[in-house]
């Protein structure tokens, strides 16, 4: 058997809005939602919540105890979904909630080793088109690799291509659904930038199929990232089981990568591929913010994804549990890890979810 090829993954990682402006450069704090006029009510209600945020932080500080742990693990590539537009641009679209950060700023993710960002979701697009060019153009010149959005409809729906050295290579392609808030105009175009939207249906399958069998070489891994469905509940509906599914048995997918969920969701082992139905948010500022206790959106997990490149098979899923505390992740405590082992478990298809030194394994 070859050396399997170690992916992170991660959710949602929303470094716009409150998170923006404790770092060094943050952008105008100016909101345009219905009950908040600034960006730093999210500071202030975090403080309220955990205590006060020494102002500004470094670019590395809010990845807090990630980063030993990402030391441990060595990944081959860090992939997170970047949930933001990262522009200094005053053109925004009135969708409600808007995210934005500095360009300025963006080193925090270089700082956290992301090899690629994927930006198919319903936050990138919210300083308009201009503001999405200004996203590509910033993270290509921090040498971060993107998919699922672009300057017009190919570049939009082209995957991201990371290399694992001496082991192969990751192919990342991303979409988003409308389920998800992503607005249908939104969709790429010739010579329109945009996101790259899906309907989720089994001829889309086939046609990724198609797709990735002209580019795909053997030993390569295909991560399939997907922005689906609500913030909050774990219920899974019937067309993304069917849509996952579809993925890994007429495209060779291995990991199927679903965000979207506030939470983190169930899990599905599929003929022996991946299915992540949601995430989670990696990080975010919503401390302070009452209304979802019950689905603990404080707590967060790092995916340490393991695929044999001879065969596409996921052989092995460890998740380590942290929590977001001053816009900040910390390991989480026991209890909090043994509850998302608990909650996890009974939603998840195909393996268990077990609690072993204080990290989640799934398997079967």
């Amino acid at each position: 058997m070859a050396a399997p090829i170690k992916l992170f993954l991660c959710g949602d990682v929303m470094t716009g809005r409150g998170v923006d402006q404790v770092l060094p450069h943050p952008v105008d704090p100016a909101l345009h939602e219905g009950h908040v006029q600034s960006a730093l009510d999210y500071v202030r209600l975090a403080e309220k919540a955990n205590g006060p945020i020494a102002r500004p932080v470094r670019p590395a500080d809010i990845w807090g105890d990630a980063v030993a742990q990402w030391r441990r693990a060595r990944p081959d590539v860090r992939i997170g979904n970047l949930e933001t537009s990262v522009t200094r641009r005053e053109d925004w679209l009135d969708k409600g909630i808007n995210y934005r950060m500095s360009p300025d700023n963006a080193r925090c993710l270089k700082a956290a080793g992301f090899d690629g960002c994927v930006i198919a979701n319903n936050h990138v697009l919210d300083w308009g088109p201009r503001g999405l060019l200004d996203t590509l153009d910033t993270l290509r010149a921090l040498g971060i690799r993107t998919a699922g959005a672009g300057r017009d409809a190919v570049e939009a729906a082209a995957p991201m291509i990371l290399e694992a050295p001496s082991k192969g290579r990751i192919l990342v392609f991303a979409m988003a659904a409308e389920s998800s808030g992503a607005p249908r105009a939104w969709a790429a175009g010739p010579g329109r930038p945009g996101v790259n939207l899906s309907g989720l249906s089994e001829h889309e399958a086939r046609q990724l199929a198609e797709r990735i069998g002209h580019i795909k070489r053997p030993g390569d891994v295909v991560v399939a990232s997907i922005h689906w469905g609500a913030n909050w509940g774990y219920a899974v509906p019937d067309s993304q089981t069917r849509f996952a599914r579809a993925l890994i048995d007429h495209a060779g997918v291995s990991i199927v990568y679903g965000h979207s969920s506030h939470h983190p969701k169930g899990m599905e082992l599929h003929r022996g591929r991946l299915i992540l139905y949601g995430c989670g948010d990696f990080i975010n500022d919503y401390e302070g913010i009452g209304g979802y206790g019950e689905f603990r959106p404080d707590l967060s997990l790092m995916y340490f994804a393991e695929a044999d490149p001879s065969s596409g098979a996921v052989t092995r899923l460890a998740m380590t549990p942290l929590r977001i505390r001053r816009f900040r992740l910390e390991r989480a405590p026991d209890e909090a890890a043994a509850w998302l082992a608990r909650r996890l478990d009974p939603l998840s298809r195909g393996g268990r979810v077990r609690l072993s030194d204080g990290a989640l394994q799934f398997g079967a």
